[in-house]
């Protein structure tokens, strides 16, 4: 997946924000102040690290060559996916959806209501 269509994807999760926390070389997503996606601006070809459950990457890395152990994370609920073609833009979209899913699941009920109504305005814009 090209830079700008991944960008877009990451930014229209419901309730994402773009961050810089870590610098100029480290495109953050997060969704109520929790990371669900970190993409390594430095490396070539592009690199992002992406949440995971660790049963779920230990089968990714398994099948996929580009995916790799979180790089600077928890290796075993993070995974890096090195962007250099050999990932279908789809399966990458459903990583990126488990990666935003899974820590949507660990938000307080506070948290998640929020989203939600960020989701019936978004629906109704």
């Amino acid at each position: 997946m090209k830079f700008e269509p991944l960008c877009n994807y990451l930014s229209n999760r419901i309730g994402a924000v773009e961050e810089f926390p870590f610098g100029p070389d480290v495109m953050v997503f997060k969704v109520s102040g929790k990371i669900f996606a970190l993409i390594s601006l430095n490396d070539n070809p592009l690199r992002m690290n992406l949440k995971v459950v660790p049963e779920n990457g230990d089968m990714l890395r398994t099948i996929f060559s580009c995916i790799t152990p979180g790089y600077h994370m928890n290796k075993r609920h993070w995974i890096s996916v090195e962007l250099n073609g050999e990932l279908k833009d789809k399966n990458l979209r459903d990583i990126i959806d488990d990666s935003y899913e899974l820590v949507v699941s660990k938000l307080t009920k506070i948290q998640k209501a929020e989203l939600e109504i960020l989701k019936r305005n978004n629906s109704h814009g």
